[in-house]
Protein backbone atom coordinates (compact mmCIF):
# COMPACT_ATOMS: atom_id res chain seq x y z
CA UNK A 1 0.00 0.00 0.00
CA UNK A 2 1.35 3.43 -0.91
CA UNK A 3 1.30 6.07 1.21
CA UNK A 4 -1.47 8.16 -0.18
CA UNK A 5 -4.71 8.04 1.97
CA UNK A 6 -7.26 6.11 0.26
CA UNK A 7 -9.54 9.22 1.49
CA UNK A 8 -7.71 11.00 -0.33
CA UNK A 9 -9.22 11.74 -4.19
CA UNK A 10 -6.89 9.48 -6.87
CA UNK A 11 -7.00 12.75 -9.38
CA UNK A 12 -3.92 14.31 -9.24
CA UNK A 13 -3.96 17.78 -10.87
CA UNK A 14 -2.09 21.19 -9.70
CA UNK A 15 -3.70 21.86 -6.27
CA UNK A 16 -5.57 18.26 -5.58
CA UNK A 17 -4.47 17.69 -2.35
CA UNK A 18 -4.58 21.31 -0.68
CA UNK A 19 -8.07 23.06 -1.98
CA UNK A 20 -11.33 20.82 -2.76
CA UNK A 21 -12.13 22.12 -5.39
CA UNK A 22 -16.86 21.98 -6.31
CA UNK A 23 -17.79 19.41 -8.52
CA UNK A 24 -19.36 20.66 -11.46
CA UNK A 25 -22.49 18.54 -12.68
CA UNK A 26 -24.27 20.36 -15.47
CA UNK A 27 -24.17 24.09 -17.50
CA UNK A 28 -26.38 25.38 -19.64
CA UNK A 29 -25.71 28.98 -20.95
CA UNK A 30 -23.80 31.39 -18.83
CA UNK A 31 -24.63 29.08 -15.54
CA UNK A 32 -23.21 26.29 -14.18
CA UNK A 33 -24.84 23.98 -11.10
CA UNK A 34 -22.68 22.60 -9.16
CA UNK A 35 -23.10 19.41 -6.99
CA UNK A 36 -24.61 21.32 -4.22
CA UNK A 37 -27.25 22.85 -6.47
CA UNK A 38 -25.84 25.96 -6.52
CA UNK A 39 -26.09 27.57 -9.91
CA UNK A 40 -22.81 29.73 -10.45
CA UNK A 41 -22.48 32.28 -13.20
CA UNK A 42 -19.53 31.39 -15.17
CA UNK A 43 -17.95 35.09 -15.45
CA UNK A 44 -15.44 33.66 -17.40
CA UNK A 45 -15.85 31.10 -19.69
CA UNK A 46 -13.80 29.29 -18.08
CA UNK A 47 -9.96 30.10 -18.70
CA UNK A 48 -11.67 32.67 -21.58
CA UNK A 49 -12.65 29.32 -23.54
CA UNK A 50 -16.54 29.18 -23.73
CA UNK A 51 -17.07 31.60 -26.25
CA UNK A 52 -20.90 30.76 -26.91
CA UNK A 53 -21.64 29.47 -23.90
CA UNK A 54 -22.62 26.20 -21.95
CA UNK A 55 -24.73 23.28 -23.35
CA UNK A 56 -25.08 24.39 -27.20
CA UNK A 57 -26.98 21.70 -28.93
CA UNK A 58 -26.13 22.38 -32.07
CA UNK A 59 -22.51 21.55 -31.22
CA UNK A 60 -23.78 18.44 -29.46
CA UNK A 61 -25.67 17.00 -32.59
CA UNK A 62 -22.35 17.56 -34.75
CA UNK A 63 -20.28 15.85 -32.28
CA UNK A 64 -22.68 12.76 -32.20
CA UNK A 65 -22.84 12.65 -36.18
CA UNK A 66 -18.78 12.51 -36.90
CA UNK A 67 -18.78 9.94 -33.37
CA UNK A 68 -21.21 7.57 -35.91
CA UNK A 69 -18.63 8.09 -39.08
CA UNK A 70 -15.10 7.95 -37.95
CA UNK A 71 -13.86 9.33 -34.41
CA UNK A 72 -10.16 8.97 -35.05
CA UNK A 73 -7.57 7.51 -37.78
CA UNK A 74 -3.86 8.69 -37.62
CA UNK A 75 -3.46 12.11 -38.88
CA UNK A 76 0.03 10.72 -40.18
CA UNK A 77 -1.74 8.40 -42.36
CA UNK A 78 -4.93 9.54 -43.48
CA UNK A 79 -6.85 12.78 -43.78
CA UNK A 80 -10.47 13.59 -42.61
CA UNK A 81 -12.87 15.86 -43.40
CA UNK A 82 -13.77 17.76 -40.77
CA UNK A 83 -9.80 18.78 -40.11
CA UNK A 84 -9.98 19.70 -43.73
CA UNK A 85 -12.99 21.92 -43.83
CA UNK A 86 -11.79 23.10 -40.47
CA UNK A 87 -8.59 24.51 -41.83
CA UNK A 88 -9.99 25.68 -45.23
CA UNK A 89 -12.61 27.52 -42.98
CA UNK A 90 -9.87 29.14 -40.92
CA UNK A 91 -8.04 30.06 -43.69
CA UNK A 92 -10.56 32.08 -45.09
CA UNK A 93 -11.42 33.89 -42.39
CA UNK A 94 -8.32 35.66 -42.76
CA UNK A 95 -9.13 37.07 -45.89
CA UNK A 96 -6.03 36.04 -47.54
CA UNK A 97 -3.47 37.14 -45.00
CA UNK A 98 -2.98 33.24 -43.87
CA UNK A 99 -2.77 30.74 -45.93
CA UNK A 100 -3.04 27.39 -44.36
CA UNK A 101 -3.86 25.71 -40.73
CA UNK A 102 -2.31 23.75 -38.64
CA UNK A 103 -4.64 21.68 -36.38
CA UNK A 104 -2.93 21.02 -32.71
CA UNK A 105 -4.49 20.23 -29.37
CA UNK A 106 -3.57 22.39 -26.24
CA UNK A 107 -2.27 26.62 -26.52
CA UNK A 108 0.95 25.21 -25.19
CA UNK A 109 1.36 23.12 -28.10
CA UNK A 110 0.40 24.98 -30.65
CA UNK A 111 3.24 27.42 -29.24
CA UNK A 112 5.61 24.81 -28.60
CA UNK A 113 5.29 23.95 -32.49
CA UNK A 114 5.22 27.72 -33.63
CA UNK A 115 9.06 27.56 -32.20
CA UNK A 116 9.62 24.48 -33.89
CA UNK A 117 8.27 25.96 -36.97
CA UNK A 118 10.21 28.88 -36.74
CA UNK A 119 13.48 27.09 -36.28
CA UNK A 120 12.94 24.88 -39.32
CA UNK A 121 11.89 27.63 -41.30
CA UNK A 122 15.38 29.02 -41.16
CA UNK A 123 17.09 25.85 -41.38
CA UNK A 124 15.20 24.93 -44.58
CA UNK A 125 16.25 28.57 -46.02
CA UNK A 126 19.72 28.12 -45.05
CA UNK A 127 20.83 24.62 -43.45
CA UNK A 128 23.64 26.29 -41.21
CA UNK A 129 21.29 29.22 -40.09
CA UNK A 130 22.61 30.57 -36.62
CA UNK A 131 18.98 31.68 -35.97
CA UNK A 132 18.37 29.51 -32.40
CA UNK A 133 17.37 32.58 -30.56
CA UNK A 134 14.17 33.70 -29.26
CA UNK A 135 12.70 37.06 -28.16
CA UNK A 136 9.61 37.57 -25.93
CA UNK A 137 8.40 39.83 -23.38
CA UNK A 138 8.79 40.26 -19.70
CA UNK A 139 5.24 39.19 -18.23
CA UNK A 140 3.88 36.82 -20.80
CA UNK A 141 2.39 34.00 -20.65
CA UNK A 142 3.12 31.10 -23.62
CA UNK A 143 2.28 27.99 -21.89
CA UNK A 144 3.65 24.97 -19.62
CA UNK A 145 5.76 22.99 -21.75
CA UNK A 146 9.45 22.87 -21.08
CA UNK A 147 9.73 25.19 -24.43
CA UNK A 148 6.77 27.05 -23.80
CA UNK A 149 7.43 28.02 -20.18
CA UNK A 150 11.40 29.10 -21.26
CA UNK A 151 9.64 31.48 -24.03
CA UNK A 152 6.95 33.20 -21.54
CA UNK A 153 7.62 35.34 -18.07
CA UNK A 154 5.52 34.61 -15.91
CA UNK A 155 7.93 33.84 -12.78
CA UNK A 156 6.03 32.28 -9.99
CA UNK A 157 4.81 29.91 -12.87
CA UNK A 158 8.41 29.18 -14.07
CA UNK A 159 11.08 29.54 -10.86
CA UNK A 160 10.53 26.06 -9.62
CA UNK A 161 11.49 24.89 -13.33
CA UNK A 162 14.22 27.57 -14.42
CA UNK A 163 17.65 24.78 -14.32
CA UNK A 164 15.22 23.04 -17.44
CA UNK A 165 14.34 26.08 -18.98
CA UNK A 166 16.25 27.08 -22.75
CA UNK A 167 18.98 29.41 -22.58
CA UNK A 168 17.70 31.04 -26.10
CA UNK A 169 15.39 32.94 -24.86
CA UNK A 170 15.30 36.33 -23.62
CA UNK A 171 13.06 38.96 -22.88
CA UNK A 172 12.35 42.67 -23.59
CA UNK A 173 9.33 44.65 -22.04
CA UNK A 174 5.73 44.81 -22.90
CA UNK A 175 3.39 47.38 -24.26
CA UNK A 176 1.86 48.44 -20.64
CA UNK A 177 1.22 51.89 -20.18
CA UNK A 178 -0.20 51.74 -16.78
CA UNK A 179 2.94 50.59 -15.36
CA UNK A 180 5.66 51.60 -17.75
CA UNK A 181 4.34 55.01 -19.38
CA UNK A 182 6.18 57.72 -18.54
CA UNK A 183 5.36 60.60 -17.15
CA UNK A 184 5.34 63.74 -20.06
CA UNK A 185 5.79 60.58 -22.84
CA UNK A 186 3.12 60.18 -24.89
CA UNK A 187 2.13 56.89 -26.32
CA UNK A 188 3.95 57.49 -29.50
CA UNK A 189 7.29 57.98 -27.85
CA UNK A 190 6.45 54.97 -25.67
CA UNK A 191 5.74 52.79 -28.60
CA UNK A 192 9.01 54.63 -30.46
CA UNK A 193 11.27 53.28 -26.95
CA UNK A 194 9.84 49.62 -27.10
CA UNK A 195 10.27 49.53 -30.81
CA UNK A 196 14.62 50.80 -30.18
CA UNK A 197 14.24 48.58 -26.90
CA UNK A 198 13.81 45.41 -29.65
CA UNK A 199 16.35 46.67 -31.80
CA UNK A 200 18.57 46.91 -28.96
CA UNK A 201 18.19 43.46 -27.58
CA UNK A 202 18.61 42.12 -32.12
CA UNK A 203 21.84 44.05 -31.80
CA UNK A 204 23.00 42.91 -28.48
CA UNK A 205 21.92 38.99 -29.86
CA UNK A 206 23.42 39.08 -33.18
CA UNK A 207 20.49 40.11 -35.54
CA UNK A 208 21.74 37.09 -37.81
CA UNK A 209 20.94 34.68 -35.38
CA UNK A 210 17.30 35.79 -34.17
CA UNK A 211 14.96 33.29 -35.09
CA UNK A 212 11.40 35.19 -33.84
CA UNK A 213 10.04 37.07 -31.99
CA UNK A 214 6.41 36.21 -29.84
CA UNK A 215 3.94 38.40 -28.05
CA UNK A 216 0.33 38.62 -27.16
CA UNK A 217 -1.32 41.17 -29.24
CA UNK A 218 -3.33 41.60 -26.00
CA UNK A 219 -1.30 39.87 -23.23
CA UNK A 220 -4.38 37.70 -20.80
CA UNK A 221 -3.08 36.02 -17.39
CA UNK A 222 0.00 37.32 -16.66
CA UNK A 223 -0.96 41.03 -17.27
CA UNK A 224 -4.23 41.11 -17.00
CA UNK A 225 -5.53 42.46 -20.22
CA UNK A 226 -3.52 44.58 -21.26
CA UNK A 227 -4.21 46.62 -25.19
CA UNK A 228 -1.27 47.17 -26.94
CA UNK A 229 -1.48 50.34 -28.18
CA UNK A 230 -1.79 52.14 -31.70
CA UNK A 231 1.20 51.49 -33.66
CA UNK A 232 3.32 48.97 -31.47
CA UNK A 233 2.39 45.79 -33.38
CA UNK A 234 3.52 46.98 -37.17
CA UNK A 235 6.88 48.67 -35.03
CA UNK A 236 7.58 44.99 -33.42
CA UNK A 237 6.92 43.29 -36.85
CA UNK A 238 9.25 46.22 -38.63
CA UNK A 239 12.00 45.25 -36.35
CA UNK A 240 11.67 41.48 -37.00
CA UNK A 241 11.23 41.91 -40.86
CA UNK A 242 14.50 44.59 -41.12
CA UNK A 243 16.27 41.49 -39.72
CA UNK A 244 15.12 38.71 -41.26
CA UNK A 245 13.49 37.47 -38.61
CA UNK A 246 9.54 35.95 -37.65
CA UNK A 247 7.13 37.57 -36.01
CA UNK A 248 4.68 35.03 -33.91
CA UNK A 249 1.34 36.22 -32.51
CA UNK A 250 -0.21 34.28 -29.53
CA UNK A 251 -3.81 34.54 -29.72
CA UNK A 252 -4.26 31.07 -27.78
CA UNK A 253 -6.58 33.61 -25.16
CA UNK A 254 -7.27 37.01 -26.88
CA UNK A 255 -7.79 35.26 -29.99
CA UNK A 256 -11.49 33.95 -32.47
CA UNK A 257 -13.60 36.35 -30.85
CA UNK A 258 -12.57 37.49 -27.50
CA UNK A 259 -11.61 41.26 -28.45
CA UNK A 260 -14.74 41.65 -30.63
CA UNK A 261 -13.13 40.82 -33.78
CA UNK A 262 -12.03 37.33 -35.10
CA UNK A 263 -8.29 37.70 -34.46
CA UNK A 264 -6.98 40.39 -31.79
CA UNK A 265 -4.27 41.56 -34.91
CA UNK A 266 -7.08 42.53 -37.14
CA UNK A 267 -7.99 45.78 -35.01
CA UNK A 268 -4.33 47.06 -36.31
CA UNK A 269 -4.28 45.21 -39.41
CA UNK A 270 -0.97 44.10 -38.71
CA UNK A 271 -0.61 40.27 -39.92
CA UNK A 272 1.65 37.83 -38.28
CA UNK A 273 3.89 34.84 -39.73
CA UNK A 274 2.80 32.59 -37.34
CA UNK A 275 -0.93 32.94 -35.61
CA UNK A 276 -1.64 30.43 -32.24
CA UNK A 277 -5.33 30.01 -31.86
CA UNK A 278 -6.87 27.70 -29.43
CA UNK A 279 -9.43 28.24 -26.15
CA UNK A 280 -12.60 30.03 -28.08
CA UNK A 281 -11.73 27.69 -30.99
CA UNK A 282 -13.97 25.44 -29.65
CA UNK A 283 -15.26 27.01 -26.86
CA UNK A 284 -14.89 23.82 -24.66
CA UNK A 285 -16.64 21.44 -26.56
CA UNK A 286 -13.12 20.17 -27.88
CA UNK A 287 -9.24 19.95 -27.02
CA UNK A 288 -8.24 22.10 -29.94
CA UNK A 289 -5.72 24.97 -31.20
CA UNK A 290 -4.11 25.72 -34.70
CA UNK A 291 -1.54 27.67 -36.03
CA UNK A 292 -2.16 29.61 -39.02
CA UNK A 293 0.72 30.43 -41.19
CA UNK A 294 1.33 33.05 -43.47
CA UNK A 295 2.61 32.32 -47.19
CA UNK A 296 6.13 32.87 -46.77
CA UNK A 297 6.58 30.63 -44.02
CA UNK A 298 5.16 27.82 -46.34
CA UNK A 299 7.67 29.16 -49.24
CA UNK A 300 10.53 28.74 -46.67
CA UNK A 301 9.27 25.13 -46.24
CA UNK A 302 8.87 24.46 -49.90
CA UNK A 303 12.63 25.76 -50.55
CA UNK A 304 13.95 22.67 -48.42
CA UNK A 305 12.06 19.45 -47.31
CA UNK A 306 8.37 20.83 -47.72
CA UNK A 307 7.64 18.89 -44.71
CA UNK A 308 6.91 20.33 -41.16
CA UNK A 309 9.06 18.09 -39.24
CA UNK A 310 6.61 17.45 -36.27
CA UNK A 311 3.77 15.59 -35.60
CA UNK A 312 1.00 14.26 -32.19
CA UNK A 313 -0.95 11.57 -32.06
CA UNK A 314 -4.61 13.93 -31.85
CA UNK A 315 -3.48 16.50 -34.23
CA UNK A 316 -6.63 16.90 -36.78
CA UNK A 317 -8.47 14.95 -34.87
CA UNK A 318 -12.02 14.52 -36.14
CA UNK A 319 -14.02 15.25 -33.25
CA UNK A 320 -12.30 18.13 -32.15
CA UNK A 321 -12.68 19.40 -35.78
CA UNK A 322 -16.33 19.31 -36.16
CA UNK A 323 -17.00 20.62 -32.82
CA UNK A 324 -14.39 23.73 -33.68
CA UNK A 325 -16.05 23.47 -37.06
CA UNK A 326 -19.91 23.84 -35.27
CA UNK A 327 -18.81 26.82 -32.93
CA UNK A 328 -17.36 29.09 -35.57
CA UNK A 329 -20.13 28.46 -37.84
CA UNK A 330 -22.40 29.81 -34.96
CA UNK A 331 -20.15 32.38 -34.25
CA UNK A 332 -20.49 33.92 -38.02
CA UNK A 333 -23.84 33.44 -38.10
CA UNK A 334 -25.06 34.58 -35.07
CA UNK A 335 -22.95 37.18 -35.29
CA UNK A 336 -21.69 37.02 -31.84
CA UNK A 337 -18.46 38.58 -32.71
CA UNK A 338 -19.91 41.61 -33.29
CA UNK A 339 -22.22 41.44 -30.35
CA UNK A 340 -18.58 40.94 -28.47
CA UNK A 341 -17.45 44.03 -29.25
CA UNK A 342 -20.68 46.09 -29.03
CA UNK A 343 -21.64 44.31 -25.40
CA UNK A 344 -17.41 44.88 -24.95
CA UNK A 345 -18.20 48.77 -24.90
CA UNK A 346 -20.96 48.49 -22.66
CA UNK A 347 -19.38 45.91 -20.38
CA UNK A 348 -15.81 48.08 -20.11
CA UNK A 349 -17.85 51.26 -19.21
CA UNK A 350 -19.81 49.36 -16.04
CA UNK A 351 -16.92 47.89 -15.28
CA UNK A 352 -15.25 51.25 -15.00
CA UNK A 353 -18.03 52.82 -13.52
CA UNK A 354 -18.15 50.04 -10.98
CA UNK A 355 -14.60 50.17 -10.19
CA UNK A 356 -12.58 52.92 -11.04
CA UNK A 357 -13.20 55.15 -8.11
CA UNK A 358 -12.83 52.26 -5.49
CA UNK A 359 -9.65 53.59 -3.35
CA UNK A 360 -8.13 50.18 -4.43
CA UNK A 361 -8.33 49.69 -8.01
CA UNK A 362 -5.39 50.79 -10.10
CA UNK A 363 -6.73 49.96 -13.45
CA UNK A 364 -9.52 48.77 -15.45
CA UNK A 365 -8.71 47.48 -18.87
CA UNK A 366 -9.70 45.06 -22.00
CA UNK A 367 -11.26 45.52 -25.26
CA UNK A 368 -14.08 43.11 -26.26
CA UNK A 369 -15.39 40.55 -24.13
CA UNK A 370 -11.84 40.70 -21.86
CA UNK A 371 -11.49 42.96 -19.09
CA UNK A 372 -9.31 43.15 -16.29
CA UNK A 373 -9.37 45.07 -12.58
CA UNK A 374 -5.82 45.16 -11.01
CA UNK A 375 -5.67 45.71 -7.62
CA UNK A 376 -3.65 48.32 -5.62
CA UNK A 377 -2.37 48.60 -2.06
CA UNK A 378 -1.79 52.55 -2.87
CA UNK A 379 -3.88 54.19 -6.08
CA UNK A 380 -0.94 57.51 -6.21
CA UNK A 381 1.93 55.07 -6.34
CA UNK A 382 0.78 52.37 -7.89
CA UNK A 383 2.16 49.55 -5.01
CA UNK A 384 0.82 46.70 -4.77
CA UNK A 385 -1.14 44.24 -1.93
CA UNK A 386 1.52 41.75 -0.07
CA UNK A 387 1.32 38.69 -2.10
CA UNK A 388 1.10 36.99 1.22
CA UNK A 389 -2.64 38.10 1.10
CA UNK A 390 -3.47 36.28 -1.99
CA UNK A 391 -5.81 39.06 -2.31
CA UNK A 392 -6.80 37.34 -5.85
CA UNK A 393 -7.68 34.38 -4.54
CA UNK A 394 -9.91 35.83 -2.09
CA UNK A 395 -11.84 37.48 -4.44
CA UNK A 396 -12.60 33.87 -6.68
CA UNK A 397 -12.91 32.36 -3.46
CA UNK A 398 -15.42 34.49 -2.46
CA UNK A 399 -16.90 34.67 -5.43
CA UNK A 400 -17.81 31.11 -5.68
CA UNK A 401 -19.23 31.39 -1.73
CA UNK A 402 -23.45 30.71 -2.13
CA UNK A 403 -24.87 34.20 -2.39
CA UNK A 404 -22.20 35.76 -4.72
CA UNK A 405 -22.08 33.06 -7.10
CA UNK A 406 -20.27 34.50 -9.76
CA UNK A 407 -16.53 32.92 -11.45
CA UNK A 408 -13.66 34.85 -11.34
CA UNK A 409 -10.74 34.13 -13.12
CA UNK A 410 -7.71 35.45 -9.87
CA UNK A 411 -4.10 35.66 -11.22
CA UNK A 412 -0.83 37.48 -9.34
CA UNK A 413 2.13 38.74 -10.78
CA UNK A 414 0.76 41.47 -13.07
CA UNK A 415 3.02 44.13 -11.18
CA UNK A 416 6.34 42.25 -10.87
CA UNK A 417 5.97 38.78 -11.71
CA UNK A 418 4.85 37.73 -8.47
CA UNK A 419 3.72 40.97 -6.67
CA UNK A 420 0.18 42.73 -8.03
CA UNK A 421 -3.57 40.87 -8.10
CA UNK A 422 -5.83 40.64 -10.40
CA UNK A 423 -9.27 39.27 -12.15
CA UNK A 424 -10.11 38.31 -15.08
CA UNK A 425 -13.85 38.61 -16.87
CA UNK A 426 -14.33 37.12 -20.13
CA UNK A 427 -18.07 36.27 -20.34
CA UNK A 428 -19.32 34.26 -23.49
CA UNK A 429 -20.31 36.54 -26.55
CA UNK A 430 -23.73 35.65 -26.48
CA UNK A 431 -24.30 38.09 -23.10
CA UNK A 432 -26.89 40.29 -23.24
CA UNK A 433 -26.76 43.62 -21.20
CA UNK A 434 -28.37 42.28 -18.42
CA UNK A 435 -26.37 39.66 -18.16
CA UNK A 436 -23.10 42.25 -18.39
CA UNK A 437 -25.11 44.46 -15.35
CA UNK A 438 -25.48 41.04 -13.47
CA UNK A 439 -21.85 40.44 -13.82
CA UNK A 440 -20.73 43.29 -13.16
CA UNK A 441 -23.28 43.20 -9.90
CA UNK A 442 -21.92 39.88 -8.48
CA UNK A 443 -18.43 40.89 -9.18
CA UNK A 444 -18.65 43.96 -7.31
CA UNK A 445 -20.39 42.52 -4.46
CA UNK A 446 -17.92 39.64 -3.83
CA UNK A 447 -14.41 42.33 -4.16
CA UNK A 448 -16.91 44.76 -0.99
CA UNK A 449 -16.99 41.89 0.69
CA UNK A 450 -13.35 40.80 0.99
CA UNK A 451 -12.46 44.58 1.45
CA UNK A 452 -14.77 44.77 4.80
CA UNK A 453 -13.12 41.70 5.77
CA UNK A 454 -9.82 42.91 5.35
CA UNK A 455 -10.09 45.64 7.11
CA UNK A 456 -9.68 43.81 10.22
CA UNK A 457 -6.47 42.63 8.63
CA UNK A 458 -4.69 45.59 7.36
Amino acid sequence: MGSIAISEPALFYQSAYTTKHPTVVSASGLYLTLESGQKVLDATSGAAVSGIGHGNKRVKEAIIAQLDKVEYAHPGYFQNTPSNELADFLVQTTQGELSRACLLGSGSEAMEAAMKLARQYHLERSPNSPRLNFIARKGSWHGCTLGTLSLGDFKARKELFSSMLHNNVTHVSPCHPYRDLRDNETTEEYVARLAQELEDEFQRLGPHTVCAFAMEPMVGTALGCVVALPGYLQAMKDVCHRHGALIIFDEVMCGMGRTGSLYAWQHDGVVPDILAVGKGLAAGYGTISALLLHQRVIEGLRAGSATFEHGQTYQCHPIDAVAALEVQRIIQEQGLVQNAYSMGKLFGELLKKRFEDHPNVGDVRGRGLFWSIEFVADKATKTPFDPKLNLARRFRMRGLEPGYDVCLFSAQGCADGKRGDHFLLAPPYTITSADAEEIVFRAGKAVDSVFAELKIIL
